[in-house]
């Protein structure tokens, strides 16, 4: 019972302080909050600390916002921090074979601070209608020619309000002499196209390169095989990610998300279709032989149907052992009309013809095994073989599966440096979107790798620390999660209550031993060993037993010399001796009676 009570009190202790603690953390909700300081020599730097009291949580991490700054040569950087869209072209092209409600990329562009952004001053280039065509161009700084040196091309994506149906891939325009971003459109020649894309639960991440036919000249699109990886999570958590496409002169590819790789392969290997065609073909003008068999088994010419064949002979027949079960109605009806059915009032005979009630199962078969005409049940034949069929041998004439021959493909070529494509000069976002909000920043395009990288770490990299030091900690995640879920208060309380209850349980639930007491008022038997303590206290209560009556022995012996008749003993003595006995330890008191002088007999002189 005691430890049924220990339990409660624990329990309640523990809720008062988890209450207790969600006060206070409502309280210092108002606390919380991201110093911005516009510091560009500092990218992240730990607050000052302030001498905050006891209650106060930690200071948070302060982030600064600085625009990213190219640490090498690049053919194109656009951070839109100065706010405009100046250098950018938007496209007043129209889309052929499109009604003219919607052929115009008349699409709305701004530069925009993100939604609920941890970085003021950081901007970018937002998408911002739905349901309309955008497109919108640059010019790079000089023209990327694919020679010895990779190409190197990343910028940052978030869906702010998610993504239904649409992309956010970026073109890289091929340098020709009709490119004209003022006509920007689905049908401007492109060297590579690269980014997500996303249409009901087709989560893609395209890599498309262009290739021109060293035969014929005529451009072909190849794409890259499908990432491995899900790429659900970029599209629906509304955070901030990191693209690149690193293309390397072995013809190497990979592709980046949050500057991790997933995927990669090699242009010849991994492009659908492949860069380079096949060197033979199938000879289309070679005709299968009419004589050319290509059955590996025939019926066999040699089989004969057995004469007591029937073919004739019924897969069911009446079972001949069936007997009518008794209490069958023959002469009842299955179905009867309802007696209960009256004419509709607007039936007209004329029109509708004789009305007649509807029919329901007849009550008189309901406690009967059935009612009508009998008929034996159906059961399989046993003399039912079907068809007479010969069986299946092999086929001595079979030549195999028929292929024409093979012939050299005319137009076969070998092109060993896909990597070395059209040259592009400019670049482009020409979409299509369900969903508004579209966010893009941080567009770099180079040859280097380290420089890609500083600027990832300068742009991408600083909202993501702004997005760590903006989070809650374990425990502020927790408590806002009870905010929304209060059953979570009970979790909380169980798991740490459960512990302390298992303590508990094992320190406190310990055997009690019963004290001698208790054996007197219940008459329990007591054990038979004792402790060695015990055993040394009982000892030691013996001797001073024995002590006390040897004492009381010589005492006796000199009253009895003194007085002459032990028989008429004065009264005092008698108290005196009644005293005695009282002090003396109970176990002994009937020895100690049986040798007082009023219980001997008196001694004859």
């Amino acid at each position: 019972m005691e430890l049924k009570w220990l339990l409660y009190v624990t329990l309640l202790a523990l809720g008062t302080l988890a209450v207790q603690a969600h006060d206070m953390d409502d309280d210092n909700d108002g606390d919380d909050v991201v110093d911005i300081e516009d510091d560009l020599d500092d990218g992240i730097e730990e607050a000052e600390e302030s001498k905050p009291e006891m209650s106060t949580p930690p200071p948070t991490p302060k982030v600064t916002y600085r625009p990213p700054v190219p640490t090498g040569e690049v053919y194109f950087a656009e951070s839109f921090d100065k706010g405009t869209l100046d250098g950018w072209i938007l496209s007043r092209a129209k889309k052929d074979d499109t009604d003219d409600e919607i052929a115009k990329y008349d699409g709305k562009w701004e530069v925009q601070d993100m939604k609920d952004t941890k970085l003021p001053g950081d901007k970018g280039l937002v998408l911002v209608t739905r349901a309309k065509h955008h497109a919108i161009s640059s010019k790079l700084a000089k023209p990327f020619v694919f020679d010895t040196k990779p190409l190197i091309i990343q910028y940052e994506v978030n869906f702010q309000n998610g993504i239904e149906c649409g992309g956010a891939y970026v073109k890289l325009l091929s340098k020709t002499p009709e490119l004209n971003l003022d006509q920007f459109h689905d049908k401007t020649p492109y060297t590579i196209m690269f980014g997500p894309d996303k249409c009901g639960e087709d989560y893609k991440l395209h890599f498309i390169f262009r290739h021109k036919n060293p035969k014929t000249g005529r451009y072909e699109e190849k794409h890259a095989k499908r990432p491995d990886a899900d790429l659900k999570t970029y599209f629906t958590d509304k955070k901030t990610h990191l693209y690149t496409l690193v293309l390397n002169p072995d013809n190497s590819f990979e592709i980046l998300v949050d500057q991790t790789v997933v995927n990669s392969g090699n242009l010849l290997n991994d492009m659908s279709p492949p860069v380079n065609p096949p060197r033979e073909i199938e000879d289309p003008n070679d005709q299968k032989p009419e004589d050319w068999d290509e059955r590996p088994k025939i019926p066999d010419p040699d089989a004969v149907k057995p004469d007591d064949w029937d073919e004739d002979a019924p897969a069911k027949i009446a079972d001949e052992n069936a007997v009518k079960p008794e209490g069958w109605l023959d002469d009842e009806p299955e179905y009867v009309a309802d007696p209960d059915a009256e004419k509709p009032e607007d039936w007209d005979e004329d029109m509708d013809g004789e009305w007649e009630a509807p029919q329901i199962a007849n009550p008189k078969c309901e406690a009967a095994p059935g009612c009508g005409t009998w008929q034996r049940p159906m059961i399989d034949n046993p003399n039912y073989k079907g068809k007479w069929k010969p069986p299946m041998i092999d086929n001595v004439n079979y030549q195999g599966i028929w292929k024409p021959r093979k012939i050299p493909n005319p137009d076969f070529f070998e092109d060993l440096e896909p990597f070395k494509m059209t040259p592009f000069s400019a670049v482009g976002l020409e979409l299509w979107s369900m969903t508004s909000d579209i966010f893009f920043d941080n567009f770099i395009i180079c040859t280097e790798r380290a420089v890609a990288d500083d600027w990832a770490n300068d742009g991408w990299g600083l909202k993501k620390a702004a997005d760590g030091a903006a989070e809650p900690g374990v425990v502020g995640q927790m408590m806002a999660a009870a905010e929304e879920r209060p059953w979570l208060w009970v979790v909380y309380i169980l798991t740490v209550a459960l512990p302390v209850f298992l303590v508990v349980l094992f320190c406190c639930s310990g055997k009690k031993q019963p004290s001698a007491a208790e054996y007197k008022k219940t008459d329990a038997p007591q054990p038979d060993v004792m402790d060695e303590e015990k055993e040394e206290e009982k000892d030691k209560g013996d001797k001073e037993e024995e002590e006390e009556e040897e004492a009381n022995e010589e005492k006796l012996g000199e009253k009895q010399k003194s007085d002459a008749d032990i028989g008429n003993a004065s009264q005092e003595e008698e108290e005196e001796e009644e005293e005695e006995e009282d002090r003396k330890p109970a176990s002994e008191e009937e020895e100690t009676v049986n040798r007082s002088p009023r219980n001997r007999k008196p001694r004859k002189d």
